[in-house]
């Protein structure tokens, strides 16, 4: 098992978020009447990353998964209505907790109601097998469900990834254009003309034209009663290689000690990809990753930084695992 050294945040509690009581009283009369009455309140979603309400709420009608921001919230309001979009426009087949219902300018608040999954937990930390696999299966079918993007997503305009931006943040610390005073001291400075040259790679490795989740983190996933895995939160797809989404969440599996390379070759989707798309990946992951855990605390997350710098310790440790690096 390798030797992380940045602290594992608690993925059950990263959020900030209103208790029930807190939102105003319109939104929750609101919810009280798409659910038939709300008979009890289950407790506030911990993980994630936003300060939008997030829980169960259980009515006559059965339970709902609720979130709800206030539209002054511009950024949170608008990944809401994209997640709505989405939603409603994946195939029958993609396990995904599915979007009932959504309102807006109530009391100046966006609520959407979801599907609420049975006994919904997130995978163990660290991964046992059995989630593991269970959320691999569940990939299987999402990724095959859309290795071509289905026509009502076409009509969404998804785009390709890395389209607008570039992961060039090894290049920047190699170039001298960006310091790494900021950075982990155990970061390998002797490797930064090489994590540099893998990372020119990224964007021709995970061409594609299948629909990606583009966050398929492990606070991303939830297991029903029956072990069934189901992917959360399709905030920002966009089009490119199936294998993509592998990466983070493989590099979070091999920090507790599975054998990622393995469980990524043996996966349907990574049927053809070679050595170097796969480390041109992490590299490009590991750079963006440390370089934005770096950056000063964020005010609309006090968890973030710490987050982003564990998925670059994470992703830049396999991949030195598969280089035979030491640091």
């Amino acid at each position: 098992m390798p030797n992380i050294i940045t602290p594992r945040l608690q993925y059950s509690a990263t959020a900030v978020r209103p208790r029930w009581d807190d939102l105003p009283q319109d939104v929750r009369r609101l919810v009280s009447r798409r659910l038939g009455g709300v008979v009890a309140v289950g407790p506030s979603a911990g993980s994630g990353f936003t300060s939008g309400f997030a829980a169960v709420l259980h009515g006559n009608s059965g339970p709902q998964f609720i979130k709800a921001v206030a539209l002054d919230d511009t950024a949170i309001a608008d990944c809401y209505r994209q997640e709505a979009v989405i939603n409603q426009a994946l195939p029958a087949e993609v396990p995904a907790p599915r979007l009932q219902w959504i309102e807006e300018r109530v009391a100046g608040w966006i609520v959407l109601g979801f599907d609420a999954v049975d006994g919904g937990r997130m995978p163990s930390a660290p991964w046992n097998p059995g989630d593991l696999a269970a959320t691999l299966d569940a990939y299987t079918v999402t990724a095959a469900a859309l290795s071509t993007p289905p026509a009502a997503l076409q009509q969404v305009g998804l785009k390709l990834i890395g389209d607008g931006s570039d992961f060039d943040d090894w290049r920047g610390l190699a170039g001298g254009a960006s310091s790494a005073e900021a950075l982990p001291p155990w970061v390998p400075t002797n490797q930064f003309d090489t994590l540099a040259e893998l990372e020119t790679q990224w964007r021709q490795a995970v061409a594609g034209d299948a629909v990606l989740h583009h966050d398929l983190r492990q606070d991303n996933v939830l297991l029903d009663t029956n072990g069934s895995a189901w992917i959360c939160d399709w905030n920002w797809p966009c089009l490119g290689a199936s294998w993509f989404d592998l990466v983070l969440l493989l590099a979070t599996a091999h920090a507790d000690g599975h054998g990622a390379t393995e469980l990524f070759a043996n996966h349907p989707t990574a049927r053809g990809v070679d050595s170097e798309q796969l480390d041109a990946a992490l590299a490009a992951l590991s750079g963006f990753f440390l370089v934005s855990g770096a950056q000063a605390p964020a005010d609309w997350s006090p968890y973030i930084r710490q987050h982003q710098t564990w998925c670059g310790e994470v992703t830049l440790r396999w991949l030195a695992d598969r280089r035979g690096w030491t640091f």
